[in-house]
């Protein structure tokens, strides 16, 4: 039984990683956006905004990697299920 609990364990925390990855990237891409918006209407001089699209990147590819990387850890039974079956 505790074979069971533990993989139950490590199926909801890897689909907690992927969802908390794919937040992260439609958080990046929007900020992206708006830098890019922020620069075109400023004037467009040398772009900075790659200063921080590229910083912001690094953590998305951070917690990308943790999600769907090697050994990395709401979601519903049924998606538990799955991700469990998947592990075994």
């Amino acid at each position: 039984m505790t074979d069971q609990a533990s993989l139950r364990d490590r199926a909801v925390q890897r689909l907690k990683a992927k969802r908390h990855f794919w937040s992260a990237l439609i958080t990046w891409l929007a900020l992206s956006a708006m830098f890019i918006v922020i620069w075109a209407v400023t004037g467009m001089g040398g772009f900075w905004p790659i200063w921080p699209i590229a910083g912001i990147a690094i953590g998305v590819v951070a917690t990308g990697i943790r999600a769907f990387g090697p050994g990395s850890t709401g979601p519903s039974e049924s998606d538990i299920q799955a991700e469990m079956r998947r592990l075994s």
